[in-house]
């Protein structure tokens, strides 16, 4: 029976070398991206690997929640999906809002992937088992824990900012894989480590994305940055291509995927419950479900 797999912001960098990896698996893949061209140019490369099923390209900003809404019921008219592979993400060095007027950081690494879960819900459940892969970071560690508002207090730092929503993200992926655990459809986190891509190439040497404490140690943190976006994506891909095919998981649900493609512990304040109940009460009101 063919298998339906969904990967965001899949037409370059670990995105692509994960499609790749689910296309060898034997899925049908389609890929996710803001820009066609790359898009025919990542299908064509997938394609070009002689897969069981030819790939296609679905274009989508999923910076805006409109444009997840509409992704979301295209994608569930054609039936069910097997596997979502949550990959965007990104990472901006000043504070800038969404299309929808929400803070950016937040609106795309977390509630754009929350939103379209939530609506895939149904065709994924339909095409169990299933999974479900949520793209994290080790920026988690550095995350503010405060959600009653879409902006923590204190001043714009990008890293943190963006370790603060897959710190939300990785939350709502724990609360999510009790919420489904044993309809067929298990939730995983999938931590790539770090990668040469164009997220990290455009933010990671710019000091503005740390807070003033750690700019006085910018030659230092700048070359930890450095070491630690310095692999290729392929290998940055494997958590999340592990977490999504693995036959070893199957049955399992609520693992975190290390870099090293072994289950690693969750971060404490994503397992704290206070914060997966204050990210959805968060979520529920800047994202609503049930809004056409």
């Amino acid at each position: 029976m063919k298998q339906a797999a969904l990967v965001t912001a899949g037409t370059a960098g670990i995105g692509l070398e994960t499609a790749l990896g689910l296309a060898a698996a034997g899925l049908a893949v389609t890929v996710v991206g803001r820009d066609a061209a790359r898009g025919a140019r990542a299908v064509e490369e997938i394609n070009a690997t002689a897969p069981r099923y030819s790939a296609r390209f679905l274009a989508a900003d999923l910076a805006s929640l409109d444009a997840v809404r509409s992704l979301a019921g295209r994608v569930a008219a054609e039936g069910p999906l097997s596997v979502l592979v949550n990959n965007v993400g990104a990472m901006f060095p000043r504070r800038q809002d969404s299309p929808d007027g929400i803070e950016a950081s937040f609106a795309v690494n977390h509630l754009s992937p929350y939103l379209l879960t939530e609506l895939l819900l149904p065709a994924l459940r339909a095409g169990a088992p299933g999974r479900i892969v949520n793209v994290t970071s080790g920026a988690v560690g550095v995350a503010k824990r405060v959600f009653d508002a879409v902006e923590p207090p204190g001043g714009y730092y990008g890293f943190h900012w963006y370790g603060r929503a897959k710190l939300a993200n990785l939350a709502y992926t724990l609360e999510l894989a009790e919420r489904l655990d044993g309809t067929g459809v298990s939730v995983f986190a999938a931590d790539p480590g770090g990668a040469a891509t164009d997220m990290t190439r455009g933010t990671m040497n710019d000091p503005r994305i740390v807070s003033p404490g750690l700019r006085l140690l910018w030659p230092l943190v700048r070359r930890t940055f450095e070491r630690s976006t310095s692999g290729p994506a392929s290998s940055a891909a494997k958590p999340s291509i592990h977490a999504a095919t693995d036959p070893s998981l199957a049955g399992l649900t609520g693992i975190v995927i290390g870099p090293r493609v072994t289950p690693v512990p969750p971060s404490r304040a994503a397992r704290d419950p206070r914060t997966a109940d204050a990210v959805r009460r968060l979520s529920e009101r800047l994202a609503p479900i049930g809004t056409a």
